[in-house]
């Protein structure tokens, strides 16, 4: 398991952007890295991933074309970058990695490291 820290959660207006970050403690990039976030009352849900060489991604529907994920492995950090934000984006989100799947894996599995996750609020 590698440790996870989000940051960069706010309250933002509708339309407007947000940019979270995820600095991880794994020494090796092998680990496929992805945000997944959860509102009130409802499940968690994945948003996007990024494979460990970040050589590819994968969105859910509801962000395609809205957010983006990178990461410098260099640096030991993943961001989402969420543009045109709607009300429903409020959640809690999480960062989470697994280690050496696909983007797309990463929406069909339970991550076997979580990070505490941050508050993203907009409002209408």
């Amino acid at each position: 398991q590698v440790q996870l820290v989000e940051s960069g959660g706010g309250l933002v207006q509708a339309g407007g952007s947000l940019s979270l970050s995820c600095a991880s403690s794994d020494r090796f990039s092998i680990y496929t890295k992805g945000w997944f976030r959860q509102a009130p009352g409802k499940e968690r849900e994945f948003v996007a991933a990024i494979r460990w060489d970040g050589g590819s991604t994968y969105y859910a529907d509801s962000v395609k074309g809205r957010f983006t994920i990178s990461r410098d492995n260099a640096k030991n950090t993943v961001t989402l970058q969420m543009n045109s934000l709607k009300p429903e984006d409020t959640a809690v989100y999480y960062c989470a990695a697994m280690p050496l799947i696909t983007a797309e894996s990463m929406a069909r599995t339970l991550p076997n490291s979580w990070g505490r996750g941050t508050q993203v609020t907009v409002s209408s």
